[in-house]
């Protein structure tokens, strides 16, 4: 339980003065002198320096006589916390390391103060003269010294420093930052820690344009901008504007140590696909290339050294290369325990690591065929998908196989790993496979061999250097002959024939006289990728070996690589004569109908065709037609009235046609229909249609003749 004290602990000499407590002066001069007096000043512990403008004294409510503080109890009733009370050793260091680094120096200068006075009292000197040399010597006053040393009074020499300090600094701190109102401050947050990123100014004016229409204080734009940075921290920041993937490149990456391994224990592998335009040869019987493009390559490297131990091209990431990979590894160096891959569906796959577990790709199923690193015993981890920082083995690439594509033997082919990074001679010139394979073989030994290395195992030597010698005393797994037939030959899961147990495989027939205890099983065949003829090896899906199976009926390709050009081939003609088949056929159907369409001429009413054929006359006689009525006289003098008034809009609109034997007059019509065509005039239809005609005679142009050698002035005589 906390002993009772009053709500305020700490009283100046004017508060004390205002608050008329009993047995104390009234007027703030007689307080200082009565603490004078008392030398409550020289308590260290319960007087204390007052904080802010117009300094002063702060005193504690202890120090005051039996009757103030019975009635401070009284009339501020009791607290039950007394924080603001002396503060314990531990108290006083959490304190005193919260402070500047001035103060904590002013507070060690008073010490060595104090310590030179009590040098000097162990000496002989007075403990006052001892003050005041001591004083004298760092330039302080005496009574200044006086006051430290009533603030270290019973306390251990090796805690002095703390309470040398200025106790004023010990009160909660006010902060002065302004705050910003939280419906506003919502509306800035809201706005501002999305992923679009959008400006702080903008932010806040769309915040501020919303809080006039509800009422809200608006804070300015400083104070919004100083209030973000103290209350939303710079990982929450990152995480909203910038999204997970830049937090989690926040986080410091673990740091691995690979000293315990030693050689061939583990490995990892990964491929890179390079910035160099290759050549692959032609296909037998084609003088086009088989392929152009930027080739892909699979390298595997150990963990400990950091050595490249095999590696092959490939015209993209398969599995194939991954399994000739292994294989040079294993026949070179041996077999490691433990294997480190992507989750690449080249290296998922199920001839390379099936039956292993957490594959982040294809179904893991019981009945899966044992993959090569399976059945040799490897122990696969699979690295966090899209994290290249868990595979060494990328910055390797960023030195031997940066260094490969830009090599001057690659000029002209090199077209940057990047579309706005191509130099200007990109796609210039395309490199054939062997001389690239020969550049790459170049820089990965000069990789292995290259001195210096400043790696934890490396120490200034190469990575072949620390290979070789943990390699020399490292206990390598090496392959037997039945663990070559693993890795040298393809695997896939069969079911013989449930009568013979013949297996057929890629078109080609395999049988052997084992085969009839397992009809109808499903079983392992691996073969030779290059020579399928050669038979098959069985297996059983516990990696047991049965036998081997004779190729019986050779229908289909020996070589597996070969069917996978030739369908490639096949593929590319096909599509090459498709492509030609399309340009010749520029048109559609529909498109070409609807031109038709609209090409179409408009036709003329269809001439009736005249019957050739005879209808046979029936024997029995037709019943007689019957006569129409004749016409009312009312009917005929309507139609009289109809047809007269008809002929009366023709004559008016067909002017008179001069007398045939008149040429000349019938020129000059002509001449004056010219020229009131000439005139803009719309003309008769019926009058056009005379002209037209007339003026193609010989006697229209006969005066035309007669116009053109003697004027118009003939034709009026």
């Amino acid at each position: 339980m906390p002993e009772p004290a009053p709500s305020r602990l700490w009283w100046t000499a004017t508060e004390l003065a205002e608050a008329g407590l009993p047995d104390l002066p009234g007027t703030k001069r007689s307080i200082n002198r009565h603490a004078e007096k008392l030398g409550w000043q020289l308590d260290g512990a319960r007087a204390r320096r007052r904080a802010g403008r117009g300094g002063g004294w702060e005193y504690h409510w202890t120090l005051l006589p039996q009757r103030a503080q019975a009635a401070l109890l009284a009339t501020a009733g009791v607290a039950a916390d007394a924080d603001d009370g002396p503060m314990g050793r531990d108290e006083a260091w959490e304190f005193f390391e919260g402070l500047s680094d001035a103060a904590t120096q002013r507070a060690r200068e008073r010490l060595e103060v104090i310590q030179v006075a009590e040098a000097l009292e162990a000496g002989g000197a007075t403990r006052d003269q001892a003050v005041r040399d001591a004083a004298c010597r760092a330039g302080k006053s005496p009574r200044a010294v006086w006051d430290w040393l009533a603030r270290i009074e019973g306390v251990r020499t090796d805690d002095r420093l703390p309470y040398l300090a200025d106790r004023h600094r010990a009160g909660a701190r006010k902060s002065r930052a302004a705050e910003v109102d939280p419906e506003f401050g919502a509306l800035v947050k809201s706005d501002y820690l999305r992923l679009e990123k959008p400006s702080l100014r903008q932010v806040h004016r769309n915040a501020e344009r919303l809080a006039k229409e509800k009422g809200i204080p608006v804070a300015p734009y400083h104070t919004v901008q100083r209030w973000l940075k103290r209350t939303v921290s710079v990982p929450t920041l990152t995480l909203m504007r910038e999204g997970r993937e830049a937090l989690w490149r926040m986080y410091p990456p673990m740091v691995r140590d690979r000293t315990a391994f030693h050689a061939m224990q583990a490995v990892n592998a990964d491929f890179h696909k390079f910035d160099v335009f290759v050549e692959w040869p032609s296909l037998p019987g084609q003088n086009e290339p088989a392929w152009v493009g930027r080739p892909q390559g699979v390298f595997i490297q150990d963990l400990r050294s950091n050595r490249i131990l095999a590696w092959r091209i490939d015209q993209s990431a398969n599995s194939h290369a991954v399994q000739l990979a292994i294989g040079d590894m294993v026949e070179t160096w041996g077999i490691p325990e433990h294997v480190l891959f992507d989750n690449g569906k080249e290296f998922a796959a199920k001839r390379i690591t099936g039956g292993a577990q957490s594959r982040f790709r294809f179904k893991v199923k019981d009945d899966d065929v044992p993959g090569i690193l399976q059945s040799l015993g490897c122990h696969v981890h699979w690295a966090t998908p899209g994290r290249g920082q868990s595979k060494p083995i990328e910055r390797a690439f960023g030195d031997f196989a940066v260094k490969a594509s830009k090599d001057i033997r690659m000029r002209g082919a090199y077209v940057g790993n990047k579309p706005d990074a191509k130099p200007e001679n990109a796609g210039t010139r395309i490199v054939p496979l062997a001389d690239f394979v020969k550049v790459v073989a170049e820089y990965v030994e000069e990789y292995n061999l290259r001195p210096d290395r400043r790696s934890e195992v490396a120490y200034g030597r190469s990575f072949a250097d620390v290979f070789d010698e943990s390699y020399a005393q490292a206990p390598i797994r090496k392959a037997t002959e039945a663990q070559r037939r693993l890795w040298l030959m393809g695997a896939e899961g069969l079911c013989p024939h449930k009568r013979t147990g013949a297996i057929t495989l890629h078109g080609n027939e395999y049988w052997a006289e084992f085969l009839h205890a397992h009809r109808g099983e499903k079983l392992v065949a691996r073969f030779d990728t290059a020579d399928l003829w050669a038979g098959i090896h069985v297996y059983t899906l516990n990696d047991e070996y049965l036998g081997h199976a004779e190729c019986r009926q050779k229908t289909g390709f020996f070589d597996l690589e070969g069917a996978r050009a030739f369908n490639k081939a096949r593929g590319a003609f096909m599509k090459a004569e498709r492509a030609a088949a399309k340009a010749h056929k520029r048109l559609s159907e529909a498109e070409l109908g609807a031109r038709l369409d609209a090409a179409a001429p408009a036709l003329d009413a269809p001439v009736t065709p005249e019957a050739k054929v005879v209808r046979m006359v029936p024997t029995k006689a037709p019943r007689p037609a019957v006569a129409p009525a004749p016409p009312t006289p009312e009917e005929e003098a309507a139609q009289a009235a109809l047809v007269e008034d008809l002929a009366a809009r023709r004559a008016a609109k067909t002017p008179a046609p001069p007398p045939a034997d008149d040429a000349r007059t019938m020129f000059l019509r002509a001449r004056d229909l010219e020229h009131r065509l000439e005139a803009g005039e719309e003309l008769p239809r019926d009058a056009l249609r005379w002209l037209k005609g007339y003026q193609t005679t010989p006697e229209y142009r006969a005066f035309e003749g007669m116009i053109e050698h003697f004027g118009e002035a003939h034709l009026a005589e």
